[in-house]
C-alpha cells in the first residue's frame, strides 16, 4: 500500500509542497490549499502516479474531491492497486 510520504514524494514533481504537509498526513488539504495546483500540474500529477504505482485511472474517476487531501487521492490509488476502481 502506497504510504502518504510516497503520494506526497509524486506531488513534489510538479508543485511545491508546503512543509507542514507531511506532518498533517492523510488530512493534508490538496486544491484549494497548494496555489500551483491547476491543470496542468494536476495532469503531470496523474501521470507521475500512473507510472510510479503502475496503475491507470479512467477520466470519470478523477474529480475534485479525488484531489480533497493527500489521504483522498491515497485512497483512489489503493483502489486502484487491488483493482477496484
Amino acid at each position: 500500500m502506497p504510504t502518504i510520504e510516497q503520494v506526497l514524494a509524486v506531488l513534489a514533481k510538479s508543485v511545491p509542497i508546503p512543509e507542514d504537509m507531511e506532518a498533517m498526513g492523510e488530512h493534508a488539504p490538496l486544491l484549494g490549499a497548494i496555489p500551483e495546483m491547476d491543470s496542468l500540474a494536476i495532469t503531470s500529477i496523474i501521470m507521475d502516479l500512473e507510472k510510479t504505482f503502475g496503475i491507470g485511472f479512467e477520466a470519470d474517476e478523477l474529480d475534485a474531491q479525488v484531489f480533497n487531501t493527500v489521504g483522498t487521492l491515497r485512497d483512489l490509488i489503493v483502489l486502484k492497486m487491488a483493482g477496484h476502481a
